[in-house]
């Protein structure tokens, strides 16, 4: 989780609220820098979250638009589409509800980001349980993720020893067979979703990716 005053976030708004939040900015338990939206590649700064107004809501950088967004609303009929936008905010601000949720939003997004791990033209997401390639999932159980983890950082392949002790925390001496199912079942289940019959490869020396 992030440290609060780890916690950077870009401020993309009209001068009036840049200037609203430059007053308040020390009551703020992160970081808050104020961007040129004329600037096209804001990469380096790692940004947390984008605060923006609806004046600015259309004109944030390629490079940032990734970012979860905070709005600053000043309109009656604002809609938001497609949940484009994390969390909205009237004016006055309520300093401890602005600063508890924007902390609460950025450390939820760094836990999903951490949890998402790329297995060639996959998606492992591991708070889901889920492995995704474009529009298709498949849910897997915490055994399998942890099987597919396992290969995932293995230089060479897994034996059915060490993935029946190791991973599935069988005993000593239990038949090889058992793993064996398992990791049928879950090349079984892979290739009906995404009709990938190689995406867990059974060498002589084990199994691998």
């Amino acid at each position: 989780m992030h440290n609060n005053y780890s916690v950077n976030i870009a401020c993309l708004c009209d001068k009036n609220f840049n200037k609203y939040l430059e007053e308040v900015k020390s009551f703020f338990t992160f970081q808050m820098s104020i961007i040129d939206p004329n600037l096209k590649n804001h990469q380096n700064s790692n940004f947390d979250a984008i605060i923006i107004d609806n004046e600015m809501l259309n004109k944030i950088p390629k490079s940032l638009m990734s970012l979860p967004k905070i709005l600053i609303n000043n309109k009656k009929n604002f809609t938001n589409i497609n949940d484009q936008v994390k969390i909205i905010f009237k004016l006055p601000l309520n300093i401890i509800k602005f600063n508890k949720e924007i902390i609460e939003l950025c450390n939820k997004n760094e836990f999903q980001k951490n949890s998402l791990i790329k297995i060639k033209d996959y998606t492992l997401d591991k708070n889901e349980r889920i492995l995704k390639k474009g529009d298709k999932a498949l849910k897997i159980t915490e055994k399998e993720i942890d099987f597919l983890c396992n290969l995932k950082n293995s230089k060479t392949p897994l034996s059915k020893k060490y993935i029946l002790e190791k991973i599935w925390f069988y005993s000593p001496g239990t038949e090889t067979h058992t793993i064996e199912t398992h990791i049928y079942r879950l090349r079984k289940k892979i290739n009906e979703i995404f009709e990938d019959q190689n995406f867990i490869k059974n060498t002589k020396n084990g199994y691998s990716l």
